[in-house]
């Protein structure tokens, strides 16, 4: 029989060619698609690992081994972009040297990724290069070191006696392989690897559901012929065991070439996947490695599922050989299927107020919820359908209404069935941006700073910051360099105010009114001060008018409080901007180098754009399934119902109501449905936020309705190109006995 099953899938005909090549392209997208969110999975995590050995000051047991390392990580900065660095200097030959690296940097020696060293070779010198303090480039950093390929990144060697007298060095004897979960002083990482996980984990369940109904989908096409051709093998004498055998058989080889096919996808597009910056940098593709776990999974497990699917839809076969025609009006829906679909909500509720302390936990708390609404969608799709059509039933005035009407409430699983997939795509979409767009209120902060060009400089250690003058020689004859002042740490016999200025976060500290004066733009010092109380950065809260207050303090005893800050204020331009930093950070290496308010939140706001990213990567993946789904589902479902459609035209029943019919049977369960997807989505995105975050959701912007309004106009679209099928397959020849 399994011969006998290969001859009639190769070598069935042209419908039997048609359908193998279909459902094996359906295959192959959710196997591909699959494969490159289970592979994002362990990239993000690859990724941000290769940021575990700059932070190896907070490594477990850092100081642990043989002849450590002086080590200071610092954060500098280029052109808003971040430039990892870290100052090393070996105690003895047996020092560990950090990955990326043929050997240790002496003093005098520096290596560089190759971005950087291809920045610094195209740069001037006084706004770059001069940071190294005439250092030789010794070589360039391998990507072992490099959390993605365009990193900016430096190690810089030292003299022992010279870098073990600053102000945060810290001692090393173990390279450390993972970031920090937690990094309390300050740290270079990218997106914590606990937050990745779970949104990860709810970027491969919305895909998951939506590539198995394609599947599913597919896998279906023909299946009323193919139900017809098995029964009259039943007839013949063909065993139940030997027709499961030879639906196993077709199924599987399509199921199995286009998983095959699913592979050559993910090979071809993972370069392009890679450049994708989902996590605010680009990945190395081998990054996107297929893991033995993952390689199994998807090889045997989307087989099976295409194999499952077709045994559902051959199912009546197993049970007699004429219950492929004596077919009856089967029972209508029940309201019962309401309820998994309220289940996964009130999952999701029940956690408002009770959020897991771990990751694992969190994990296990949402995705179930996501999961269950999902399955609620569709379990409850076909009732809906049933609804909606007795509605459309009763004001029906056309023909065409009352057919399609009569239609799904006669099988309105079937009519469901076809726009299943949208619906789950829609509900995606709207918990994506639902979930996005609050956050990104959220984090969409007010400009406060004086202006862009200001760098500011701040001194998070009180007890290495510097008394006295703190500004470097050179500074303020710097081209660019427009202004400069300084604010003090009030000392412990100067009280400081208890009312603050605004809502925001930052302490009073203090500062000159007549350096305030000398900067344009900023806020000034209340009338007749000497001495004012202000914010480290010298901004007022957002649409704060008022002055800074008077502090009652003499200006000539600042020199002698220490640093908490010096704002230098620029032109803008890259070589003022630069020049003066490399100035400031050349006089003053710490761990975060001075940095504009435009780069306060680059790299906050640059991951936040990765997820934005990912999440519509979500939504268009998402929606381009149900896509295909939705045409092969009506495409399959004017074949499989040619005869009842050609008794139609032969009885006069005009082209232009069938297509009616045909629109109306997909639009109605579609409209119902998405209805209820698009609320249940913003419900849930809700719920997330709250349990989650503390946030509540903030209305979707217009993109939303933006989205909708395409999805379901494509959706139309897709179902206007399946008409001029209906002509072609509704001819006298159809209306046939067969």
């Amino acid at each position: 029989m399994i011969r006998f099953g290969l001859r009639l899938t190769l070598a069935g005909g042209r419908e039997a060619a048609v359908r193998l090549l279909v459902i094996a392209l359906a295959v192959a997208l959710g196997a591909g698609m699959l494969l490159l969110a289970l592979t994002g999975l362990n990239g993000v995590t690859s990724q941000n690992d290769r940021y575990g050995w700059a932070n190896s000051a907070d490594a477990p047991g850092a100081e642990q081994g043989a002849d450590p390392l002086w080590w200071q990580l610092r954060v500098d900065g280029f052109d808003s972009r971040t430039v990892g660095r870290v100052d090393l200097a070996a105690t003895g030959p047996r020092s560990p040297v950090p990955p990326g690296l043929p050997r240790l940097p002496g003093p005098g020696e520096f290596f560089a990724s190759p971005e950087l060293a291809q920045l610094i070779a195209e740069t001037p010198a006084p706004q770059l290069a001069d940071r190294f303090a005439g250092r030789r480039l010794a070589g360039t950093i391998g990507r072992d070191a490099l959390p993605a390929p365009d990193s900016l990144v430096a190690v810089v060697g030292y003299a022992p006696a010279e870098l073990q007298k600053r102000a945060g060095v810290a001692r090393v004897g173990t390279i450390a392989t993972t970031p920090p979960e937690q990094c309390p002083n300050g740290c270079w990482r990218g997106i914590p690897t606990s937050g990745l996980q779970l949104i990860l984990a709810v970027v491969a369940a919305a895909l998951i559901f939506p590539l198995f109904i394609l599947i599913g989908t597919a896998t279906r096409l023909a299946a009323t012929r193919r139900e017809q051709r098995f029964a009259a093998m039943r007839l013949v004498g063909a065993t139940p065991a030997q027709v499961s055998t030879v639906s196993a058989v077709e199924s599987t080889v399509s199921a199995l070439a286009g998983t095959v096919l699913g592979f050559v996808l993910f090979f071809l597009f993972r370069d392009m996947v890679a450049a994708v910056p989902f996590t605010g940098a680009p990945m190395f593709p081998e990054d996107l490695a297929l893991d033995p776990v993952t390689f199994l999974g998807v090889a045997l497990g989307v087989p099976v599922v295409a194999a499952l699917a077709a045994r559902l839809a051959l199912r009546r076969v197993q049970i007699s050989p004429l219950g492929v025609t004596r077919r009856v009006t089967p029972r209508p829906p029940r309201a019962w299927r309401l309820i998994p679909l309220a289940a996964g909500l009130g999952e999701l509720a029940y956690f408002v107020g009770r959020r897991p302390g771990t990751t694992n936990g969190q994990i296990l708390a949402f995705l179930p919820g996501i999961f269950v609404i999902m399955i609620g969608l569709i379990v409850a799709g076909p009732w809906l359908t049933m609804a909606g059509s007795r509605l459309v039933a009763r004001r029906a005035k056309r023909p065409a209404s009352l057919i399609a009407a009569r239609r799904l409430a006669d099988n309105p699983r079937a009519g469901f069935r076809s726009v299943s997939g949208l619906v789950l795509a829609l509900f995606v979409t709207s918990v994506a941006v639902g979930v996005m767009g609050s956050i990104a209120a959220d984090r969409d902060p007010p400009s406060q700073a004086p202006d862009a060009a200001a760098l500011f400089t701040l001194f998070r250690d009180e007890a290495a910051a510097p008394v006295g003058d703190p500004v470097p020689a050179g500074l303020a004859a710097r081209p660019g360099v427009r202004g400069i002042a300084v604010t003090r740490i009030p000392p412990a016999d100067v009280p400081v105010p208890e009312v603050p200025i605004g809502s925001f976060g930052w302490p009073y500290v203090l500062a000159s009114c007549d350096e305030i004066a000398r900067l344009p733009d900023v806020t000034r010092c209340a009338a007749g001060a000497r001495t004012a109380w202000v914010w480290p950065d010298l901004a007022g809260p957002d649409g704060w008018t008022g002055g800074w207050p008077a502090a009652d303090v003499d200006p000539a005893r600042l020199s002698t409080f220490r640093t908490q800050s010096i704002v230098t204020l620029t032109d803008g331009s890259t070589a003022g901007l630069e020049g003066a930093r490399t100035i400031l950070q050349l006089a003053h290496p710490m761990l975060y180098s001075p940095y504009s308010s435009v780069e306060f939140g680059a790299e906050s706001a640059k991951v936040f754009e990765g997820w934005k990213r990912l999440a519509n990567v979500v939504i268009l993946a998402s929606l381009a399934i149900a896509g295909c789904s939705l045409a092969v589902s009506v495409a399959g479902g004017l074949s499989e119902r040619k005869r009842p459609f050609s008794m139609l035209r032969l009885t006069g029943v005009p082209l232009g109501t069938l297509r009616r019919v045909v629109a109306l049977e997909s639009v109605t369960p579609l409209v119902i449905a998405a209805m209820v997807a698009l609320g249940s989505g913003l419900l849930a995105a809700h719920l997330f936020l709250t349990a989650q975050m503390k946030l509540s959701l903030s209305p979707p912007g217009i993109s939303f309705y933006v989205i909708v309004v395409a999805g379901l106009t494509a959706s139309l679209a897709v179902i206007a190109s399946t008409m001029p099928l209906l002509s072609r397959i509704t001819g006298p020849d159809a209306a046939r006995n067969e």
